[in-house]
């Protein structure tokens, strides 16, 4: 084994036509660029073919990226400390097990090395469910992949896009359903209708904040509620999926808020558009023209405020030994003994209540109120 002199480095590969497994190096059919002089002894000598496995190279790459136009060296520790280790990673089970293995590994034996600063590559790891079909997990051995450019063909990326995400909780395996896909395509069709309709009625302007006046601020707090379920599902959880049914909340309220005011309703369409920019970002730009806005990509992300997600009032559900036995509407700041006698003049709950001994009343405040008889 001999190696390459530094000044002639780098080996440059051959155009390599050919890559169907022939068990050998695709490399070894490429004669001429194999069979070379010994820079030793200049006698006849071979090229290694037998190239590292692409793990190698993915074991470190995330460093590269960090300085990827260096000509003289792998990277530069001074950039590498600066933006690594990755703040995220996002992998599925099986990739992630043998790359977060191997990743872990290179970077302690770099760190050990001096090449870098630092002795663990990924901050946070996240991973994602398995997707099946028909039964099984999608495989290309198995036949059972949907090709999505067939969908976006059919139904357009956004489309595709919105389904792909609304399949579950992206920790968990999910169901390819065909016909939810059409289902993300009627929605998206719904609200583009709505907007339209929106604006043909009460023309255009995006307000400015949240003070929408006139008809109560029905809609305004119902905007306020989707921007922060959406934040805190996205932004903490990965929850795509309960972050859209936030949006599809809101577009049907929207749908049912008869006479309301205008600059409201315009205010929550705008919401609504702007929440579902991450997914189809291409129909929410277009409506957000059509709403008066311009380029919503550049449009910071929306902010809940505080003031609009309180409630006047909040319903508590009430329990007899556990049970759903009915449900009470109270003022939300009454102290908890008005909650209790609330509860317990709930006509199913009283009749449960009557004759009995309450032994004890469990309150979880916002939520339920449980007693417990016997």
């Amino acid at each position: 084994m001999v190696p390459v002199p530094d000044d002639q480095l780098p080996v440059v590969l051959p155009e390599i036509e050919d890559f169907a497994p022939k068990g050998r190096s695709p490399l070894a059919a490429a004669t001429e660029w194999v069979h070379v002089s010994c820079p030793r002894c200049g006698g006849d000598a071979q090229r290694e073919t037998d190239t590292m496995d692409t793990f190698v190279d993915s074991s470190w790459y995330f460093m590269r990226y960090a300085d990827p136009r260096n000509d003289h060296a792998p990277f530069d520790r001074a950039i590498v400390d600066t933006w690594l280790p990755v703040d995220q990673y996002i992998g599925g089970v099986e990739h992630a097990i043998l790359h977060l293995m191997y990743a872990r590994f290179f970077t302690k034996a770099l760190y050990d090395l001096g090449y870098v600063g630092f002795t663990e590559p990924f901050e946070n790891l996240f991973t994602q469910g398995m997707i099946h079909y028909l039964g099984a997990k999608m495989s290309k051995s198995k036949g059972n992949i949907i090709n999505p450019d067939e969908l976006v063909e059919r139904y357009g990326a956004d489309t595709t896009r919105l389904y792909t995400l609304f399949l579950g909780p992206p920790d968990q395996d999910a169901e390819w359903q065909d016909t939810g896909v059409a289902g993300q395509h009627r929605f998206l069709a719904r609200l583009w209708r709505l907007v339209n309709e929106i604006v043909e009625a009460h023309g255009t302007g995006i307000p400015a904040a949240a003070e929408a006046t006139g008809g109560g601020a029905d809609m305004v707090r119902k905007a306020h509620w989707a921007i922060d379920k959406v934040t805190s599902d996205i932004g903490e959880r990965f929850s795509f999926n309960t972050a859209q049914s936030a949006v599809h909340e809101l577009v049907g309220a929207i749908q049912d808020a008869n006479g309301a005011d205008p600059e409201q309703l315009r205010f929550a369409a705008a919401t609504a558009v702007s929440l579902i920019h991450p997914y189809a970002p291409h129909i929410a730009c277009e409506l957000w023209e059509r709403l008066g806005g311009e380029r919503l990509w550049e449009e910071p992300w929306p902010q809940a405020d505080p003031a609009m997600l309180a409630h006047d009032t909040v319903t508590y559900a009430v329990q007899v030994n556990g049970k759903l036995r009915g449900e009470v509407t109270v003022p939300a700041d009454g102290p908890e003994h008005e909650v209790v006698s609330a509860a317990r003049e709930v006509p199913n709950v009283k009749a449960h209540l009557d004759g009995a001994s309450i032994r004890k009343t469990i309150v979880v405040p916002g939520r339920l109120v449980n007693f417990v008889i016997g």
